[in-house]
């Protein structure tokens, strides 16, 4: 197996996993599973920020989401505590079910530890690859699930939540941030919560 055709085949698994997901959500008037349309998305805004990305990039940014549905929110606490505690959990098992992918197609040790490392977020301050990749997440929620989610926290909540993301950003994406086409009520929200 060429390395382009090891690289497209990891897609394809990757892709084969999530369009088992029991959720969907309609786009572009079809019903999508949630994870796979999630997945597209992660690597529609990697090549837009990163289009020179390294393949192990590639790979995590696809898998991100893998499989999330088989561990829901609902099976921790609902506080702050167990929602850390979910999402290390979702970490893990993402890196994990990456990892084993790569492993069966014969991926090399160095390519299958650089995802499990993008995917468990380490070295999140000095890693430029973690860098993108945290930016591509926050771009991907930014444009494509903050304005539902916003409506279900008051604003007090959301402004903090707000925040913390365009922390987690670097100057560029605070830049195709402000490009997005977002309802007026989220760029709103969004406006207030960087002047505060």
């Amino acid at each position: 197996m060429t390395p382009s055709q090891q690289f497209k085949s990891a897609i394809d698994h990757f892709d084969a996993v999530n369009r088992e997901d029991p959720y969907h959500e309609t786009f572009e008037g079809k019903s999508v599973p949630k994870e796979l349309l999630y997945a597209e998305r992660m690597t529609t805004w990697l090549n837009r920020l990163a289009p020179d990305a390294s393949e192990a990039l590639q790979l995590a940014a696809r898998s991100q989401h893998i499989a999330r549905w088989k561990i829901p929110r609902a099976e921790y606490p609902m506080n702050r505590k167990g929602y850390l505690e979910w999402r290390t959990t979702l970490n893990r098992f993402h890196a994990e079910t990456a990892s084993d992918i790569l492993r069966t197609l014969a991926y090399d040790a160095e390519t299958i530890s650089r995802v499990e490392g993008l995917l468990l977020k380490k070295h999140l301050k000095d890693d430029p690859e973690m860098q993108v990749m945290e930016d591509v997440i926050c771009l991907v929620f930014l444009e494509s699930y903050f304005a539902d989610f916003s409506k279900t926290l008051d604003e007090e909540k959301m402004i903090p939540i707000i925040q913390k993301t365009w922390k987690k950003m670097s100057p560029r994406a605070h830049e195709a941030a402000l490009t997005l086409n977002l309802s007026p009520e989220a760029a709103a929200l969004i406006q207030k919560a960087l002047v505060e």
